[in-house]
């Protein structure tokens, strides 16, 4: 294949996101379902008047459904989230979990009591939901990768060409000349000859990360490629790539077999011979 990288830059896509990339509704259900009890048991303190008497019942009945307040300010706590509290102290947030009267302080201070006794939220399962909805917002990077894997994945899958995911260098005595450290490659495609160990990304934004993949995958690729039966390919697209242009176009010349989605097809068609 001749090698034009103005040609490979024009053909590279503005997005790869499907509708189903922006929200994964299963595991959002999933994250309320777990503390569904105890949002429920909460619904009690909504539009109440004198909210430290609620809290004292709720308390009496299960003082363990106070442990789910911090999703309510949109916190994931693994019980290490510091906070500073009223008096300048430095504290664990569950700490405000563990008393009626830190419970009452912890809905006074973030501001929780207002938007209960207003009835501002009529359900806190409701509630939860949009917050989860808001959260997995955060999961959309990772998402964006294997939406790029599962396309490449279609790609060979139509063409017949039969492939590994999440392949370790481990477990090829071979591939000892890329060191101790263990390296994951998202693709394995074998053939009588060769092996050919896949990377694959998508970048619809820029930013520093860009230009460590690139000089990484430079690096790699001569190593992989020096081990006979072995060929390093990467697959990789978005127009993120515009902002790291000239690291890209360094690893594009150095580095025989690099693909984007609209020219995958002239590496399958060496896999097919």
């Amino acid at each position: 294949m001749n090698k034009d990288f103005n040609l490979f830059m024009s053909q590279l896509q503005e997005t790869n996101q499907t509708l189903d990339f922006f929200c994964d509704f299963q595991k959002i259900a999933t994250n309320v379902s777990e503390i569904e009890l105890s949002l429920n048991t909460l619904n009690y303190l909504i539009g109440k008047d004198n909210l430290k008497e609620s809290v004292s019942d709720v308390w009496k009945r299960d003082s363990s459904a106070f442990d789910v307040l911090g999703i309510l300010i949109a916190v994931r706590d693994d019980g290490k989230k510091l906070v500073v509290d009223n008096m300048g102290s430095i504290v664990l947030l569950k700490s405000y979990f563990q008393s009626e009267e830190k419970v009452v302080e912890f809905l006074e201070e973030t501001g929780l009591a207002d938007i209960f006794q207003t009835k501002r939220v009529k359900n806190l399962v409701d509630y939860v939901f949009g917050i989860e909805t808001g959260l997995d917002t955060n999961a959309r990077k990772n998402r964006s990768g294997h939406i790029m894997e599962n396309m490449v994945a279609k790609q060979f899958s139509s063409r017949g060409i039969l492939f590994r995911q999440e392949v370790y260098s481990s477990e090829f005595p071979e591939l000892s000349v890329l060191g101790t450290d263990e390296k994951r490659f998202d693709f394995l495609v074998e053939t009588i000859s060769t092996k050919y160990l896949i990377e694959v990304n998508f970048y619809s934004g820029g930013g520093s990360k860009l230009n460590e993949v690139a000089r990484a995958y430079t690096e790699l690729a001569p190593k992989v490629n020096s081990v006979k039966g072995y060929e390093f390919v990467w697959i990789t697209d978005g127009i993120g790539w515009k902002s790291a242009r000239n690291k890209l176009e360094e690893a594009y010349h150095s580095i025989p077999k690099i693909y984007n989605l609209t020219n995958i097809d002239s590496f399958i068609d060496i896999v097919k011979g």
